[in-house]
């Protein structure tokens, strides 16, 4: 498996075009129309929800590149010592990356005082946006082919994906020990499979269970289904910084804490048939 086009589709002199920002872009698109719909088969307005997009993507965008800056990218204390020391290589997205976590924390936020000052059902926003995230998610891994990040150790399984020295991070750099042969987990695909399944499942229960539903409960079994697989998926990230001696990072003790509170909240909402909204 290998990238079949170059990451930059087309310069315009200092303006680059990329694939990566392309498909985020067609992502965004994707997952928004999703919950535009979702929210409007559910009464609401589309328009509240496309002026509260801006609104949460901004802070959403900023807290993923902080997550990938201070806590995802530095494999040791360097990293974090290379973006204090270099202040503007934080704006510099298209050097390093973005990390969903980090959506999640700010975007959540946003979104929680957006609703509060516009007296918008938050609940009800957060069940749409939860139905077009895991497509919106799957669209997006594609931009991590192409750049040829988000690969975990070496594998000799047929879809292994091959990546280019200059690409590769350390020890997978030496190509003595491992030759440019060498194939690699694509850990983007497995990650978009989980989310596709994902959306097919919340879409079915959506319309399934609708009555059964209360509001809230596509988002939190969104943090379970999500989560669980990323869990298992870090366990073969080689970007990532590990807690010393165990084969945990931050990404676990969060997919952790998301799993196990939304099954308690799910299951406490669902102990009595009284509805409960916000």
């Amino acid at each position: 498996m290998y990238p079949p086009v170059d990451p930059v589709i087309v310069r315009f002199g200092p303006i680059v075009l990329r694939w990566y920002g392309l498909l985020m872009a067609v992502a965004i698109i994707v997952g928004a129309q999703i919950a535009s719909r979702e929210l409007t088969r559910k009464g609401q307005k589309a328009d509240d929800f496309w002026d509260m997009l801006l609104w949460v993507l901004i802070p959403a965008f900023i807290g993923a590149r902080l997550y990938y800056v201070f806590i995802q990218s530095p494999r040791t204390a360097e990293g974090v010592r290379y973006y204090l020391s270099n202040p503007l290589a934080i704006l510099q997205i298209w050097d390093g990356g973005i990390h969903i976590f980090g959506a999640f924390i700010a975007g959540g936020l946003a979104l929680w005082l957006y609703a509060r000052i516009r007296q918008l059902p938050l609940l009800k926003y957060l069940d749409a946006i939860a139905l077009g995230l895991p497509l919106a998610q799957a669209i997006g891994r594609w931009g991590n082919f192409i750049n040829q990040e988000l690969y975990g150790p070496p594998t000799t399984l047929p879809w292994g994906l091959q990546i280019d020295s200059d690409h590769r991070i350390p020890p997978y750099q030496d190509l003595i020990a491992y030759p440019e042969t060498v194939r690699f987990h694509p850990l983007f695909l497995y990650e978009s499979l989980w989310n596709v399944i994902g959306f097919g499942l919340l879409f079915w229960i959506s319309r399934r269970w609708e009555r059964q539903l209360k509001d809230g409960d596509l988002a939190l079994l969104y943090f379970i289904w999500y989560p669980t697989g990323r869990f298992f998926i870090e366990f073969l990230r080689t970007d990532s910084w590990f807690f010393p001696g165990t084969p945990f990072n931050v990404v676990h003790i969060l997919s952790l804490i998301a799993v196990l509170g939304s099954i308690i909240t799910l299951y406490r909402r669902h102990r009595s048939s009284q509805p409960h909204s916000v």
